[in-house]
């Protein structure tokens, strides 16, 4: 990389790995990924249902592989996980220098099991399996949503040796939940025989969602004390989402784990495009900054950090006494954390059936013009 000046640079020297939260076949034919990694320090990607039905939506890039499927009468379900996973397999392949580069450390790139599956364990492993095995990178992360019915999928899976991306994480509790199924996988794999030195994991931990629906209380009651804690309490509850991080990694379980080769489950800082123009357009870049984290960005924010973000070095290990002052204070005014974390959990699970639906109704729609097109 010949940057290193840009604010971008400064996260990276900070211990923060920049990943970009989009990929699209425009992306990897265009050399615009590629670029990324050049320019912008960027090093992972992440996918989700509602970045494929974008992507689809636009273009032309997919035409010649939808034609192919609907010559082959591919069902649609199939024809998503074949396009999908063509995607994320190409991106591989992209950060694949990056892998070897760091050790498995970053290069990665993240494909989400069908958010329908979100309830269901069994259907979760399975998917995560074929999708695992169907991209046949070992710089891929299957995702998996942080639901009580997911956690033991995170167990069986990092059992197997796939490496995780635990997705839709809004509560501390769930948080330490979640690094407990990786725990309990890498002991699995271990006494398996595998070599767990091999297995990575994040803890996609979900920021500007949180300020959204807690704002949106805060307003209703409207005091000035309320008004007052606007934009804080994402940023709060990342930062105590690192504290549980930092002790769970440092309990005698986990250090023997670590000391026979296994790797610490990274938060991962998800949902930091900022949602209210009030707020400053790099706010959740600048106030997570801390060694070993993950922050994917949309590519305006990260274009918004590049050009005029302020890093100050680790703004999160110092603040742990005022991140608890400010949930205390939201806590004060009647406004239950539960049932915030709650239905973000829910309304993420829902957003993302919905995009998935798109997904499904974009690709039946393409593949019946295709094979219209071939019976003409």
């Amino acid at each position: 990389m010949t940057d290193n000046t840009s604010p971008l640079a400064e996260l990276s020297a900070a211990g923060v790995s920049v990943w970009l939260d989009d990929l699209s076949r425009e992306r990897i034919v265009s050399g615009g990924l590629k670029q990324l990694i050049e320019d912008r320090h960027v090093v992972g990607v992440t996918t989700n249902p509602t970045i494929f039905a974008n992507a689809l939506a636009k273009g032309d890039d997919y035409d010649e592989q939808v034609a192919q499927l609907a010559a082959k009468n591919t069902s649609v379900s199939d024809a998503v996980v074949d396009i999908t996973t063509h995607d994320v397999a190409r991106g591989c392949d992209i950060f694949r220098p990056l892998f070897d580069a760091s050790d498995g450390h970053d290069g990665r790139v993240s494909i989400e099991v069908e958010p329908a599956l979100a309830h269901d364990t069994k259907g979760t492993i399975a998917e995560g399996k074929l999708l695992w095995a169907t991209v046949d990178r070992p710089n891929a992360m299957i995702k998996v949503p942080a639901t009580v019915e997911g956690l033991e999928a995170i167990t069986e899976l990092t059992a197997l040796g796939i490496s995780v991306n635990v997705t839709l994480i809004f509560s501390l509790e769930r948080h330490r939940e979640v690094i407990n199924a990786y725990l309990a996988g890498i002991e699995k794999a271990k006494s398996a025989g595998l070599d767990i030195s091999k297995i990575r994991s994040v803890a996609s931990f979900f920021v500007s969602r949180v300020d959204t629906e807690v704002d949106k209380r805060l307003e209703k009651i409207g005091t000035p004390q309320a008004l007052a804690l606007k934009g804080k309490a994402g940023i709060a509850n990342a930062r105590l989402a690192y504290q549980v991080f930092e002790q769970a990694f440092a309990s005698e379980r986990a250090k023997g784990l670590l000391a026979a080769g296994a790797n610490v489950q990274r938060p991962l800082w998800a949902s930091t495009g900022v949602k209210d123009p009030a707020f400053r357009d790099t706010l959740y870049v600048e106030e997570l900054v801390a060694p070993d984290v993950v922050n994917t960005m949309p590519q305006k924010t990260m274009e918004a950090t590049f050009d005029h973000g302020v890093i100050r070095g680790d703004t999160v290990t110092g603040n742990y006494g005022d991140a608890n002052a400010v949930l205390d204070e939201i806590a004060a005014l009647g406004i239950s954390y539960d049932e915030v974390t709650g239905l973000l959990e829910k309304e993420g699970i829902e957003k993302f059936t919905v995009s998935w639906n798109e997904l499904l109704d974009t690709v039946s729609a393409a593949l019946a013009a295709a094979g219209g097109k071939a019976g003409s």
